[in-house]
């Protein structure tokens, strides 16, 4: 009897057999070595059954048939992987011991214990658990295996999150969508996030700008020239400023105050999976996802990146020495000059700001390995590098600046002046030879239009107190105060991880990280899933909420559901999860509270009158500033869904919200292709329409879309993004060719795509 090893993914599998069995023969769907037998699953190979499972009743949608609560939860296979599923049952036939080799956390533990529970597998269990897919920490942890019964607690929160999911998706979306006629989902997680966006967009439009004045004093002395800025209540009266500012011109002043301070500045902390995301938004306009996409395959395929989904700022001491093993190996590389200056007694045991273990749980912060990198695509060298450079900056010291704080006396006038002059660059050199960014303007901030500019200067600066000063000019600066600004993915994600609470603070931020909404490995599909289901639509790189979204939101709270959108009370259930997981939390006591909740929202929702069908239409007000932009994507036009007691399939999204993206949800319309007109590419095949099928911004969509017809074809499908001439063949001939897709779990899918819905537009693969 030999070992079975149970992977992730195919990839993982044959890392894990290279370094363990690397003379392993190849069976496709698993690897086979004198000891170890190696395969994987492709994602999730198992989910929880429909509701049609329990009674063929639920196979329409009534609101009387509500709420869904099973005594137990039924397990399905997914209908694409099961072949896979059925390899792993036979050679377990073989096996005399498992080792749990997916991913570690809780996703990984889920999908493993989801396989060993429906193939009902009895043999002692070890588990692998590992950060980086170097050959040699996979052999030290097949050295260090743990026993499969430490990760229970972590097993019974993978299991709550995921049944819990399906209470509130399930009993929620139907509640609500055979209550309206239109297809809403519904999440745990998913609608306090889009509360959160619907928040912010209502506190911008209730927003009124107040118009105001600054009065910047221009000084000299002696050959020194710096500005300051008036000190005194806000002036709302331009006059009053125009006469403020005269009154100085001009005129000798005297210094009233200057106080000199040296400063530090400390490296950044180390990337976790959150900050990784927001920062390569801002900086190179990554959605969530696609940061995670890159995170991962940077860890996988490449080995160049240690475990990506995880929560920590900071490392272990056992993560020392690999820092420094992979110092060293980044000698010779594009890094070698920063590495030549790197200061390798600043990183070690004892530097609380790097190594931390009490604020390390499954994974330390995410670190580039030992391996060098070679062959990555432009984005992924992109997001590399920030990682590298994070890295790097833990081995410089600090930066530091002389602060000098100036208050000028004119005519009984105060102006204060902020100079922050640049002593040493320490870690900074580190991003000296990259652009630096903008000053932001001090907008959006509360109070920050008030307060004084900090001007950050290289050269020496200094100031005599007792030497006089002239107020050489005076200048009177027009301003607005400024509403919140938009959602950004980066902005939202930091939302997400403080379940909504405006925290500034980075101690404060480490402590909500159990009380957020979602987890780092399950924001992105969070966001995704508000916009695939139309909730919201991008406009550039700020999220807009559509007309349904906003809807959606109005009804759940107008149904007396306020905790459903509360980030708050769904950032405690996180926090709850994670104290299953230490096992701190009965998982019993909190799936009973689900199942009050999920039958609360369903007897909410009967007494609700129904929504006017016209309140989920309507065009998204451009967030772009100074623009309404014509084209810039619609709200939902769902009225055309299917009526309630339709059939409708649940989508595996992991909120749980049910219901799979309705063809019609947000028509394409057709998108303006300059001087030439929108782009036609060919005659709408629903039937009796007579339209025109053009490409749109998101999808290709029929020009008759205002008189009713819902067919649209999205760009972005099963995994790739559909050309010109592929959704020319699927509307004149029904199909495309052979294409490699990939399936709702992620695993790689090759087929033809099929027009299976002429009314919608909805493909399926052949």
């Amino acid at each position: 009897m030999k070992t079975l090893i149970i992977a992730e993914k195919p990839d993982m599998g044959r890392n894990i057999a290279a370094a363990i069995e690397p003379k392993a023969k190849n069976y496709r769907s698993y690897l086979e070595g004198e000891q170890y037998i190696i395969t994987w699953a492709i994602g999730h190979l198992i989910g929880l059954a429909e509701p049609e499972a329990y009674d063929g009743k639920y196979k329409k949608w009534n609101i009387n048939d509500l709420p869904i609560i099973p005594d137990q939860f039924k397990l399905v296979p997914n209908a694409r992987t099961i072949d896979q599923l059925k390899v792993i049952g036979e050679l377990a036939k073989r096996s005399n011991l498992l080792v749990n080799s997916c991913d570690a956390g809780r996703e990984g533990q889920h999908i493993f214990s989801l396989i060993q529970r429906h193939l009902k597998l009895s043999q002692p269990v070890k588990r692998l658990w590992i950060s980086d897919l170097t050959p040699e920490t996979i052999r030290k942890g097949f050295q260090e295996l743990k026993d499969g019964s430490e990760y229970e607690n972590l097993t019974k929160a993978a299991r709550a999150r995921s049944e819990a999911d399906w209470l509130i998706g399930m009993n929620g979306s139907r509640a609500f969508t055979t209550k309206h006629n239109v297809l809403l989902s519904v999440g745990r997680v998913q609608t306090p996030v889009l509360a959160l966006i619907y928040d912010r967009q209502k506190t911008i439009e209730a927003f009124s700008s107040l118009k105001f004045f600054e009065v910047e004093g221009h000084f000299t002395q002696n050959e020194v020239v710096y500005k300051g800025m008036w000190q005194g209540d806000r002036l709302t009266d331009k006059e009053k400023a125009n006469a403020l500012a005269a009154k100085v011109k001009g005129k000798p002043g005297r210094i009233a105050s200057y106080e000199v301070k040296d400063t530090k500045e400390y490296p950044n902390k180390l990337y976790d999976l959150t900050l990784l995301q927001r920062e390569a938004n801002g900086k190179y306009a990554f959605s969530a996802k696609k940061t995670l996409d890159i995170a991962q395959a940077l860890y996988e395929k490449h080995k160049v990146i240690s475990y990506p989904r995880t929560n920590s700022n900071y490392v272990t001491e056992q993560n020392i020495p690999e820092m420094h093993k992979t110092l060293n190996a980044l000698q010779g590389t594009s890094y070698d000059e920063l590495v030549k200056g790197a200061n390798r007694s600043l990183v070690h045991k004892g530097n609380k700001f790097v190594c931390n273990p009490s604020k390390v749980e499954d994974h330390h912060a995410i670190l580039p390995t030992n391996r060098k990198a070679s062959g990555l695509s432009a984005d992924e060298a992109k997001l590399y590098d920030l990682i590298v450079r994070r890295f790097l900056s833990q081995f410089y010291p600090a930066a530091e600046y002389k602060v000098h704080t100036v208050i000028t006396e004119v005519e009984g006038e105060s102006f204060k002046t902020t100079v922050k002059e640049l002593l040493s660059l320490g870690w900074k050199v580190i991003y000296a030879d990259q652009k630096k960014d903008k000053a932001k303007p001090s907008k959006g901030k509360g109070k920050d239009e008030e307060e004084e500019e900090e001007i950050e200067v290289n050269e020496p600066f200094s100031i005599s107190p007792a030497d006089e000063v002239l107020c050489s000019d005076a200048v009177v600066k027009e301003k607005d105060t400024q509403p919140p600004k938009h959602y950004t993915e980066g902005t939202l994600l930091k939302a997400m991880e403080s379940a909504g609470k405006q925290i500034e603070d980075e101690e404060l931020r480490d402590a909500m990280k159990d009380s957020g909404l979602g987890t780092p490995a399950t924001r992105a599909a969070t966001i995704e899933r508000l916009k695939n289901v139309g909730y919201v639509e991008m406009q550039g790189k700020k999220i807009a909420i559509t007309q349904k979204g906003r809807t959606a939101i109005e009804l759940i709270r107008g149904a007396g559901i306020e905790l459903l959108t509360s980030p708050e009370m769904t950032g405690q259930w996180e926090r709850r999860l994670n104290e299953i997981a230490r096992g701190t939390a009965a998982d019993g006591q909190f799936m009973e509270n689900v199942k009050r909740f999920a039958s609360m929202i369903v007897d909410k929702v009967k007494v609700q009158s129904r929504a006017a069908k016209t309140s989920f239409e309507g065009e998204t007000p451009s967030v772009r500033s100074g623009s309404r932009g014509r084209g810039s994507g619609s709200a939902s036009k769902d009225g055309a869904d299917k009526p309630a007691g339709g059939t409708r399939k649940r989508s595996s999204a992991g909120d749980g919200g049910a219901g799979a993206k309705p063809a019609g949800a947000r028509a394409a319309k057709p998108a303006e292709q300059g001087d030439g007109g929108p782009k036609i590419i060919g005659s709408c095949p629903r039937p009796g329409c007579g339209g025109t099928i053009f490409m749109g911004r998101k999808g290709y969509g029929c020009s008759h879309y205002k008189e009713g017809c819902k067919f649209v074809i999205w760009k972005e499908t099963h995994g790739r993004t559909l050309t010109d001439t592929q959704v020319k063949a699927l509307i004149e001939k029904g199909k495309t060719g052979k294409l490699k897709l990939a399936a709702e779990d992620g695993s790689p899918l090759e087929g033809k795509l099929v027009l299976a819905n002429m009314d919608t537009g909805q493909l399926s693969v052949e």
